[in-house]
């Protein structure tokens, strides 16, 4: 179980980590996010960058409750797991319908969906894990 635990956080902190640092390039350094992902000036009069980066944020969030109370509280691991999956289509939408990604951002939203998608998994097992052996039998 230690192992479970340790793993279990480490990945909590590395998406903690991610998150926190898209939320302050796409919050506070719009015109590098642009630069990075898109090669091109920063031009956003919608603001929607910031959006997702406010996004971003809240993700953090949680998955910072999630990092203290999970083990205690394992039903927080379903709820990052739902995080996770909610952009299971958000970054192939953006690559598909952006008119000027980088090869860096194109390798970046390529593989964020099925990342996401695998991260949401591991929650999700840990979580029936947790239940599992705080019962004695797996829960269907």
């Amino acid at each position: 179980m230690g192992g479970s635990i340790f793993s279990t956080n480490l990945l909590l902190v590395f998406l903690i980590v991610l998150d926190i640092v898209l939320f302050i390039v796409a919050f506070f350094f719009p015109a590098t996010w642009f630069q990075v992902i898109h090669g091109t000036p920063y031009i956003d009069p919608q603001a929607l960058l910031q959006r997702m980066g406010a996004g971003w944020a809240a993700f953090s969030l949680f998955q910072i409750i999630a990092l203290i109370k999970w083990p205690k509280q394992p039903y927080w691991l379903v709820l990052v797991a739902g995080i996770r999956l909610t952009e299971i289509f958000t970054d192939w939408t953006y690559l598909y319908f952006a008119q000027s990604i980088t090869g860096f951002g194109k390798i970046a939203l390529f593989i964020s969906p099925p990342a996401n998608v695998l991260f949401g998994w591991i929650f999700i097992r840990r979580f029936l894990r947790c239940k599992k052996d705080s019962k004695g039998q797996a829960v269907s």
